[in-house]
């Protein structure tokens, strides 16, 4: 079979969103995902597709390059929990990758353990990660039996303590949500948070399609937790979290994940993917274990970029600046702010 190689810009062109529409796509490969990321950090993405005789896709890489403070690289694909190479064919992935590997720059990717990259011998595993998710088939009341014994006795919980969860498709949830966020980032983890540009871009390019949702949980009238939802593939993306420590006793986020569960069900999604959890954060995967998940690990990747330019002592300023700017006498005003300077090196 004749095929050949293209270049193209993934979040405009047709082939590459049927390849992220087809089973090894991903909410991180979709076009409006990597619009959203790419205008906000100001980044250029790129992609190459492999097409038959026809012109039909069948396979293709996404990436970006990256040129900063830090040094050259390659990402596919920033800030992302995993972004599977769309490509379960080793001769179609040696044609795809021909060329992208270089001593110029290094090469960096996640996905599944599973896939055709892990194959490759260029590429040395840099670090592992777990993912749940969660299948949605049956009734809300089958996956509610399926749920383990300490979500379900949460989830009454939140319900005895008067927990109420809104799920808000507006933008004005988006924004107070991000709150929470920098408020959560900054207290619990010492980092900066994401700017709330990113999450603009994120809803605009998500809510044309009804493929966003933010669930805020309220004890009163008192905003204590959130999480913003991504649909893409009919796989509904729990994507951000936060909460106020002072009232995890309500049990807000078993709320807020039950309502999110319950969202996907009613709407025919056949999955919730609650996305990467660091192996160092064994409390997380114990948390995301007890939502009736399937099990998987993600690995990241790396190849190439022997002779790449690197800048170690630029790495280390930022993280001097991240613990000074995330003191808590540091207003969460300009937190917010140094994140939306910042963020974008920390790819």
């Amino acid at each position: 079979m004749t095929t050949r190689i293209v270049a193209a810009d993934p979040r405009g062109d047709r082939r590459w969103r049927r390849l992220a529409e087809g089973e090894l796509g991903s909410v991180f490969t979709s076009p409006p995902w990597i619009d959203a990321v790419c205008a906000t950090y100001g980044f250029t993405p790129e992609c190459r597709i492999l097409l038959s005789g026809r012109g039909d896709p069948i396979a293709g890489l996404a990436w970006v390059a990256v040129s900063d403070i830090r040094g050259d690289r390659l990402s596919s694909l920033p800030f992302s929990d995993r972004a599977d190479p769309l490509v379960d064919d080793t001769a179609a992935w040696a044609s795809l990758i021909d060329g992208v590997v270089t001593d110029a720059a290094p090469l960096s990717l996640r996905c599944f353990d599973i896939g055709v990259a892990c194959e490759d011998r260029r590429f040395e595993q840099t670090g592992a990660a777990a993912w749940h998710g969660t299948p949605l088939a049956g009734t809300v009341e089958e996956i509610h039996g399926r749920l383990s014994k300490h979500a379900r006795r949460n989830i009454a919980l939140a319900v005895r303590h008067d927990v109420r969860v809104v799920a808000d498709r507006g933008l004005e949830a988006v924004r107070r949500f991000h709150g929470l966020h920098v408020a959560l980032r900054k207290r619990k983890y010492r980092l900066l948070a994401q700017p709330v540009e990113l999450f603009d871009r994120i809803w605009h390019a998500f809510a044309p399609d009804d493929a966003i949702v933010t669930m805020l949980a309220f004890a009163g009238d008192e905003l204590i937790a959130g999480a913003i939802f991504l649909v893409w593939n009919d796989v509904l993306y729990y994507k951000f979290g936060a909460s106020r420590h002072e009232h995890l006793a309500l049990r807000p986020n078993d709320a807020i994940f039950w309502a999110g569960i319950r969202w996907g069900a009613e709407r025919g999604m056949r999955l919730v993917d609650w996305g990467l959890s660091d192996l160092d954060q064994p409390g997380l995967v114990a948390y995301k274990r007890k939502w009736a998940t399937e099990e998987r690990t993600i690995v990241t990747l790396r190849a190439g970029g022997d002779n790449a330019r690197t800048s170690p002592e630029a790495g280390a300023v930022l993280g001097e600046l991240t613990r000074l700017l995330t003191e808590e006498s540091v207003p969460d005003e300009v937190s917010a702010q140094a994140g939306s300077l910042l963020y974008r090196y920390f790819c």
